[in-house]
């Protein structure tokens, strides 16, 4: 598919205006030389026209052992000036037709073809085993991506399974890159004996990804899937990640107490689901109370697993490192709840700017047919509010995006990326 935007000069002397391209092929010939043909096939027909400043690629585990071929293959076949991608545990793609799709538990591969006038893309390689101190200097940081972050205004990052410290990994360069929002995951795992990011002509493990400037942006969305229950607690006692009491209106008791004070007043439904889908919201800054007294939740809200339940306590383990005083509202995942909450937070992206030149999704192995019973669930959605935007990314272990001002790991999370003109 192919999607062209003209971009209005920046200087007053240009006599026309540049174009910006987005083209888009999904290829799923299990053979790899096969697929990539194909793929090259289709984008020849789509219209690409000279080399691409940027080429996006996706592939599904099936090619794992090949993966060391493919991109030198790859860019042999199509030209872009910079590759970046990686293998997920399924793919999402846009073929030349303009049908986005998830193809999940099946051979395919995502190429994505961007030109982008007046902007600059830089692409970076981490070694995740010699990361600077922590406590050390924000040059410390940039001097190990490499990469300098004057203008840096967005950055997709590409983790591999295997990268020690991921938690460490996306603060420090939240600390090095304040101004870049930024998008990605944790790529695909599989038993070939090689990383699973794709750089260049490159397999690598570690992390990738690379800083725009310019005049295109990713504009993110991260989608969390989640309705809360009960009320908004306050920490009373919490040890590291481990929850032992919370309060409400004066009131204080444990959170398994707490939970079944709240099991009281669901449907049966909603109890059905607080067996194997409970999760806890737990509040970057504090929630914003509605007046009318409907429970509270928003986009300060991280959704966090509940890893462990001592039923001789009542306490219980989240994975999330947690403070006293800050807040906590219990949360249910469920298909409507996610639709909806994602076509609330789409519509809010729609009403902000016109439609993208294409959109980036990074979504949890728990998303897809595992939660909506059928396929194209979340890219469905997405057409909805933006009907030709095509679609690219992958099925992640671990979703990345901003909540309340930080950029955080999630999961069970569709995290977007809106690739549209940087204007003020």
């Amino acid at each position: 598919m192919a999607w062209t935007a003209r971009l209005s000069s920046l200087l007053p002397w240009r006599q026309a205006p540049q174009q910006a391209q987005c083209t888009t092929a999904l290829s799923c010939e299990p053979a790899l030389e096969a697929a990539i043909a194909d793929l090259a096939q289709q984008l020849k027909q789509a219209g690409q026209r000279g080399p691409a400043d940027l080429g996006l690629v996706f592939c599904a585990s099936a090619y794992a052992s090949d993966l060391q071929r493919f991109m030198p293959l790859l860019k042999q076949a199509i030209g872009a000036q910079h590759w970046l991608g990686c293998c997920g545990g399924g793919v999402v793609g846009t073929n030349t037709e303009g049908l986005a799709q998830e193809l999940e538990h099946q051979p395919a591969i995502s190429v994505t073809l961007l030109t982008l006038p007046q902007t600059q893309i830089e692409l970076f390689s981490l070694n995740s085993d010699s990361l600077p101190d922590l406590d050390g200097s924000r040059q410390s940081w940039i001097d190990w991506a490499g990469v300098d972050p004057n203008g840096g205004h967005s950055m997709l990052l590409l983790l591999d399974p295997t990268c020690t410290a991921i938690n460490d990994v996306i603060s420090g360069l939240d600390f090095a890159y304040p101004e870049a929002q930024k998008i990605g995951g944790i790529a695909g795992q599989h038993s070939a004996q090689h990383g699973s990011l794709l750089i260049g002509n490159d397999v690598v493990d570690g992390a990738v990804g690379c800083l725009i400037k310019g005049d295109w942006r990713l504009d993110p969305v991260v989608a969390q899937g989640c309705k809360p229950i009960g009320p908004v607690f306050e920490i009373e006692q919490a040890e590291r990640n481990v929850l032992l009491r919370l309060s409400h209106d004066g009131e204080a008791d444990t959170p398994v107490a707490c939970l079944q004070t709240i099991l009281k007043g669901l449907s049966p439904e909603e109890k059905e689901l607080v067996r194997h889908s409970l999760f806890l919201g737990v509040a970057k800054t504090n929630f914003q109370l509605p007046s009318d007294g409907a429970p509270a939740s928003g986009p300060a809200v991280l959704v966090r697993n509940l890893i462990g339940v001592d039923p001789r306590t009542g306490s219980v383990a989240v994975a999330e490192r947690l403070r006293v005083g800050q807040q906590v509202q219990f949360q249910l995942r469920d298909a409507e709840t996610s639709r909806q909450e994602q076509q609330q937070l789409l519509g809010q992206q729609r009403s902000r700017n016109a439609e993208p030149m294409a959109a980036l999704l990074f979504a949890c192995l728990g998303r897809g047919e595992g939660l909506y019973g059928g396929p194209n669930g979340d890219v469905d959605g997405c057409r909805e509010q933006f009907p030709d935007v095509p679609i690219s990314g992958a099925f992640c272990n671990g979703e990345i995006g901003p909540v309340a001002g930080a950029t955080h790991l999630h999961g069970y999370t569709a995290s977007w990326g809106f690739l549209v003109p940087n204007t003020p």
